[in-house]
Formats: C-alpha cells, structure tokens, sequence
C-alpha cells in the first residue's frame, strides 16, 4: 500500500513539473499523463516481483542487483518513450541506449561493490550466532556500522554478552548451592554423629556416666534444632514469605534488650558487653527481625572476642539508624569480608563447631537487614566491625 501511494505521488509530481515547466498542450497533458500511468504500473508489478523474490532470495546482494537492474530498466523505459516522442534520429537514439547500457552496467558494479561489505557483515553476525547457539558466549560479531545492520550487530553483541553474564552467575549459583549443601550436611552429620555414638554407649552399657551422656545427647538435639530453625528461617526471609509489618521501634532499646539477653553467654566467655546510645533512634522495622539481627552481630561478636575484651554496640542517629558492633578479636580477614554475610561460611576453614555456630547467622542479619530497605557491612580487621543502617520513614527520632 506505501508502495502504492509512493507512486502516485511520483505521477502527481512529475505532472506538476511538466505543468510548470513546459505548459503542455491538453493532448499532450494526456499524453504524459497515460505515459506515467503505464510506468507506475510497470514499477509497481516490477516492486511485487522483487518482494517475492526477496522472501524465498537466499542472498541479498543478489537481491540488491536484481533491484539496480529493475530500476535502470525502468529509467530505460522513460527515456525511450521520451525520446521517440522527441522524434529523435537513429544515431541519437542509438547513442541515447548505448549511454542507458553504461549505465545499467555501472550501475550493476556499483550495487556489487556496495552489497559485498554489507553482506560479509550479515555472515559474520550469523557465524557469531550460530558460534553463541553452540555455547561459545565469548564470540563478538566486530561489525561497527551506524546504519541498520550496525544496530543488529550491536544488539546481538549485547545480548550475547547478557548471556555470558547470565551463565557466569548460574555457575556461581551452583557452586554456591553444592557448597551449601555440603555445610547443610556437614553441620548435620556432626551432631548426628555424636548422638549415635553416646546412644550406642548408653545401649552397650559402656557410658560410665549416663546423665552426663544424656546431657550430651540434648546439647546435640539443641544443635540439630537451631541448625534447623535457622535454615527455615533463612528459606522464609529468601522467598519473602517471613510475615514482617514494620512498626516504629527503638533501636537503642532493643540494642539493651539484646545485650541483656546475651550477657550470661558474654559472662561465661569472659566478654564485657557495653551499649553506648545517644538517645533514642525510632525507626519503622519489624521488631522480632531487627532483635533478631542485634542478637546475631552480638553473639557474632562474643565468639571471636578475646577473654577479658569488651564488645560495644554503638547506635547511631541520622537519616535512620546506624548500628556498630565492635569487638577485640582478630576481625575479618580481609579475603572473607565479602563473602561474610552468605550461608553457612565462617573465617576458619576447619569449621570447628566450637568456634562459631552454624554459619547462618550473619546469612540471617543480612536477610532480614535487605528485608528493611537498609544495608549490611563488615570491614577488616584487626578488630571485629559489622554495621548496618536502617532508612527512617516519617517517624523522627526523639532524644532521650
């Protein structure tokens, strides 16, 4: 239909020129007017040739060739028909056609030499995909157009490269899963292992000690149960099904509700626990989720402070609430910071159960922190240092 119209506008305009230009007789307004009617149509038969021919074409410069031929032919057509209607002699005529003949024929060159780069783009960008569609997520077509095919090429260039992004992070989940699952089953298979052996000799009468055995067997079951509700938990706050209605609440209060929980552990390990607050910090969150994550970075805390140290947790007041929790051990390593906060890692290679828990708690702070719209850290050491902020909503904090 464009084709149609684009056609028509040729014929009006050309009749316009001549109009103007020559001021024709009626007869020979007709005239013309008949000779740029057969022409259209002529040009419109040869269009829906060349469409058909370009849908089943399996090159396009061949395409392009048959397109320079139709068009010269074409513009061959109306000088011949304008020419006898000049009356001009046979030695004109004949110069007329062998002019026409050059043209078609440098203009055939010309159409091959302009098709040969643009077609040697089109297979490279196709050799690119098929490189990609066999797996190779490295391959880039090169081309560097600023026409059509160049935004194609860098299109496919593109998204080959989301690819390659997409696969690099699938195998890092991978290995983060096997590696998951490996610290899920070690973490199991410990207790799981030291509650059939005390069962074994508590059957074999061989436990010279039963109730010491038996308070063995339930510090395993204690392990085993948090072990789990850890992991159920850390699966709810992941799948964003962890029920959490953000209300106002104190952060410095339930900074000093989650060192007087903890202190008796502190006590036993010889650690001070000191809150230093300026005041109140009200900010909109879930209270069981931010007491939850006070109480992990506390007893995070605990386990790598020194006997005879101090863990301070700092809150600050700003654009939201910002906690620090401090201690006096070694802190992290400054290899491990980045991978502190995911499931089940711990700076100490060997994974002894008695330097650290589970390896979810700090998984399960930076959950429930992403959760809250605020953001999570560790910095290196020497000294332990995990903060995290929380945004404030429309509730201001007020001094104490």
């Amino acid at each position: 239909m464009r084709a149609i119209l684009w056609l028509l506008g040729a014929v009006v305009l050309g009749l316009a020129l001549f109009e103007v230009t020559m001021q024709p007789s009626p007869g020979e307004r007709a005239e013309l007017l008949l000779i740029f009617l057969a022409m259209a149509v002529l040009a419109a038969v040869a269009a829906i040739m060349l469409l058909r021919w370009a849908s089943v074409s399996t090159s396009i410069r061949v395409t392009l060739v048959i397109l320079a031929m139709a068009s010269f032919l074409i513009v061959a057509g109306a000088l011949i028909v304008a020419a006898n209607q000049m009356f001009l002699s046979s030695h004109d005529l004949t110069l007329t056609l062998v002019v026409l003949g050059f043209g078609i024929v440098a203009g055939l060159g010309f159409a091959v030499a302009v098709s040969r780069p643009m077609t040697a783009d089109l297979r490279q960008m196709a050799d690119t995909a098929d490189r990609v569609a066999h797996g190779d997520l490295s391959a880039e077509t090169g081309v560097r157009r600023r026409d059509e095919v160049g935004k194609l090429a860098e299109s496919l260039d593109a998204m080959t490269n989301r690819l390659a992004a997409a696969e690099a992070q699938r195998q890092q989940d991978d290995a983060s899963r096997r590696e998951f699952f490996a610290a899920v089953g070690h973490d199991l298979r410990s207790p799981l292992a030291s509650l059939q052996a005390t069962l074994e000799a508590l059957q074999d009468g061989l436990a010279p000690d039963p109730d010491r055995y038996l308070a063995s067997m339930g510090r395993d079951l204690t392990t085993l149960r948090s072990l789990v509700d850890d992991l159920f938990l850390l699966a709810r706050i992941e799948s964003g099904t962890y029920p959490m209605e953000p209300v106002p609440v104190d952060v410095s209060e339930l900074a000093d509700e989650a060192l007087d929980t903890l202190r008796p552990v502190a006590n036993r390990e010889g650690v001070r626990l000191r809150l230093h607050a300026t005041g109140s910090v009200v900010v909109p969150a879930g209270p069981e989720a931010l007491g939850r994550i006070l109480r992990n970075l506390v007893d995070n805390a605990i386990r790598h402070a020194p006997q005879d140290s101090e863990v301070v947790v700092e809150v600050r007041d700003g654009t939201g609430a910002t906690v620090i929790v401090v201690d006096e051990g070694p802190g992290f390593d400054p290899g491990f910071v980045d991978s502190a906060f995911e499931s089940f890692t711990r700076a100490d290679p060997a994974r002894a159960r008695d330097t650290g828990g589970s390896g979810l708690g700090l998984a399960i702070a930076h959950g429930f922190v992403a959760a809250l719209g605020g953001e999570i850290w560790a910095e290196p050491g020497p000294g332990g240092r995990v903060g995290f902020h929380l945004p404030t909503g429309d509730h201001r904090s007020t001094p104490s």
